[in-house]
């Protein structure tokens, strides 16, 4: 690139973003596998119902004791309702960690997104 001065540089730098943009595209295409295998659970009523998700939160399962079937209805649902918010929680929070891991000092809001 001679005769082109700092363009050439600007050129270099360019490559250089490109390549470690592929390298984190990776690592993000990686994580997600790895958030796919890890599960967490919610669960409500001293663990009567349980919901697990995996790290994408994606819904995996439903368990609900047999007895707590014979409560209310409204009981049942709002129970329900109480184990998927705290398994999304935990499978948020699991995400959000790895997530960290993988882009370490990288703070730019969306960046996740764009990967």
């Amino acid at each position: 690139m001679r005769g082109l001065g700092g363009f050439g540089d600007m050129a270099r730098m360019m490559k250089m973003a490109q390549s470690q943009m592929k390298d984190l595209q990776k690592q993000m295409q990686e994580l997600d596998e790895r958030l796919k295998a890890h599960v967490v659970e919610g669960s409500a009523g001293g663990g009567m119902v349980k919901v697990r998700f995996n790290g994408l939160q994606e819904p995996l399962d439903v368990i609900i004791e047999p007895s707590v079937l014979t409560e209310d209805r409204e009981f049942v649902q709002e129970m329900i309702m109480a184990a998927i918010r705290q398994g999304v929680k935990k499978s948020k929070e699991v995400a959000a960690e790895e997530k960290k891991k993988v882009l370490g000092g990288l703070n730019f809001p969306g960046i996740e997104n764009l990967l």
